[in-house]
């Protein structure tokens, strides 16, 4: 299985590792500490010389209960850092946006990947129409309603039916669209209109999504249903619990991971995936 990021093919010989780098004063997280472009791109790199194959940059928070932004404040946000880092890095840059806007404009700068976390139910055939032109990644995450309205709407039937579904409508929209099938890679948006328990369902069964046959992303980090389960209030106490939730999705062929604590959980995949594969030392 490959992925096709504009010019770049991921072949996906070992876990595509993301680093999450959140430009915004209100994410659950890392909200405030890089919103300054300097910081943000500072940051970044830091990650990338920590072991990010991948860095996801958002402007605009999606926690839940989070207030939408205009495209115009995430584009002030985003595009000083894009620049810094395409002086310096040729890691991977993925956009976390529903905006078309947004979209292009960073693809314009030299971004590789636009992570859309409607799913493209808000931006639809417009955004992969931007996607094509530009051959770019296209990460097509699992939602419900927005982020000030998704956690009440967590009632399913058959999660992982329904999830299914609703991503193939995603990747239809797409491919409809002319997206390339090798450009698409699939998230089941643990924490976007999903409860705790809903999201541990999740995580332990993630075969039927990557049955797919296309790539899978899974994006655990920090999230509050692992503080829950843990009892860690605060955000940025549950790493461990997030290292479990990599291991998990490694040891079941998980194809890509995106997370806020880079250099440990670096470790945490090559480990696990010397445990699945028995890899000589």
């Amino acid at each position: 299985m490959i992925w096709k990021v504009r010019e770049k093919i991921v072949s996906f010989d070992r876990t595509l590792l993301a680093g999450i780098v959140n430009v915004t004063p209100d994410s659950f997280s890392d909200g405030g500490k890089f919103l300054d472009p300097e910081k943000a791109a500072e940051h970044a790199l830091k990650l990338v010389s920590d072991g990010a194959d991948m860095i996801d940059l958002g402007a605009e928070s999606t926690r839940p209960g989070a207030k939408c932004m205009t495209a115009a404040e995430e584009i002030k946000r985003l595009l000083p850092v894009i620049r810094a880092l395409r002086e310096k890095t040729d890691a991977i840059l993925s956009i976390d946006t529903a905006k078309i806007e947004v979209a292009k404009k960073c693809l314009e700068e030299g971004a590789d990947v636009i992570n859309d976390t409607s799913g493209l139910r808000i931006s639809g055939k417009k955004m992969a129409a931007v996607a094509k032109s530009f051959r770019a990644g296209l990460i097509l995450m699992h939602s419900r309603g927005t982020p000030e309205t998704m956690q009440a709407m967590t009632g399913y039937h058959d999660l992982q039916g329904e999830i299914l579904k609703e991503l193939a409508g995603s990747i239809e929209i797409a491919l409809k669209s002319g997206v390339e099938r090798e450009r698409i890679m699939i998230d089941p948006g643990l924490g976007f209109a999903k409860n705790a328990a809903q999201n541990i369902a999740v995580l332990k069964e993630l075969k039927p999504f990557l049955e797919t046959g296309y790539p899978v992303m899974i994006g655990p980090s920090r999230k509050s249903f692992i503080g829950k389960v843990t009892g860690r209030e605060s955000a940025e106490d549950r790493d461990f619990g997030t290292a479990a939730c990599v291991a998990a999705c490694i040891l079941q062929g998980a194809h890509a991971v995106r997370v806020h604590e880079v250099k440990g959980m670096r470790d945490v995949i090559r480990m696990t995936e010397a445990l699945r594969e028995g890899a000589p030392l």
